[in-house]
């Protein structure tokens, strides 16, 4: 039985620590790091969630750690110049396709609550000269961004994994810029979990025991003001879901969705 919020997000942070530190295959074994053993194919698992082989590509190949459920920079239409804020950045894989999308003029802040991440992230930033990016030390609930600073927030697969996703929401509104969009992929829960799942560390950190009832998410969002929200299931979820943990039937649980709202 989980006694603390602590202790879910303090095994949340050891376990992408070690992710961090041991590499695409030191904790995870795909888009949403249900671990099963097995050695991955990071490229595969990239393009199973909607990367392509040119995204993979042009970013630090040691930013690519096959973490996520989805491609929140394929609908983001991202333009020349914007600021754009990652929650959950990991090693910046998104972070690093953003850049290329804003371009020299744009600028992109990744925030991550795990130091080992954001260690390997200015490392991957360093080593490519990249100077219109930065990292951030800090929990997706309380953001160490300036109100009304950003355009674009991304995030891939983590708000499944904060403790109070309302306050994540509302974080998020207080950053845009009027008009700012919210653009995120992200596991919910499409029926009732059971609490076995529920109270898994294992399953939690795998983003699955903390995935959120999809009308629930809606109603978070329309709580704390946002607009134009948009909740849509990719269309390939279940074999995005199924993968991560192929005899447990999670597909008829919880859905990769495509999260989009407006300031």
């Amino acid at each position: 039985m989980i006694d603390t919020k602590e202790e879910i997000r303090d095994f949340i942070r050891n376990n992408y620590a070690e992710v961090a530190r041991k590499g695409a295959e030191g904790g995870c074994c795909g888009g949403g790091c249900s671990c099963s053993g097995s050695p991955v194919d990071i490229s595969e698992i990239s393009a199973r969630i909607g990367y392509s082989a040119g995204d993979i590509s042009s970013v630090p190949p040691e930013a690519n750690m096959g973490l996520g459920c989805g491609n929140p920079i394929a609908i983001a239409a991202l333009k020349e110049g914007e600021v754009v804020l990652d929650l959950g950045s990991g090693g910046g894989f998104d972070c690093f396709l953003a850049r290329r999308q804003v371009g020299e003029t744009g600028y992109v802040i990744g925030v991550d609550m795990t130091p080992d991440m954001i260690m390997l992230a200015r490392k991957n930033a360093e080593k490519s000269g990249y100077t219109n990016i930065e990292f951030r030390l800090g929990e997706i609930e309380h953001l160490p961004v300036a109100d009304s600073s950003v355009d674009v927030i991304l995030s891939n697969c983590v708000i499944n994994l904060a403790l109070d996703k309302e306050q994540v929401f509302k974080e998020a509104l207080r950053v845009l810029k009027p008009g700012g969009r919210l653009s995120t992929s992200d596991v919910v829960a499409t029926a009732q979990l059971p609490q076995t799942i529920k109270q898994d560390l294992g399953m939690i950190a795998s983003c699955i025991g903390g995935a959120e009832y999809v009308e629930d998410i809606k109603a978070m969002l329309q709580n704390v003001g946002f607009k134009d929200i948009c909740l849509t299931p990719k269309d390939n979820s279940r074999e995005i879901v199924k993968a991560w943990a192929p005899d447990k039937n999670i597909e008829d649980l919880v859905a990769s969705y495509i999260i989009e709202a407006r300031k």
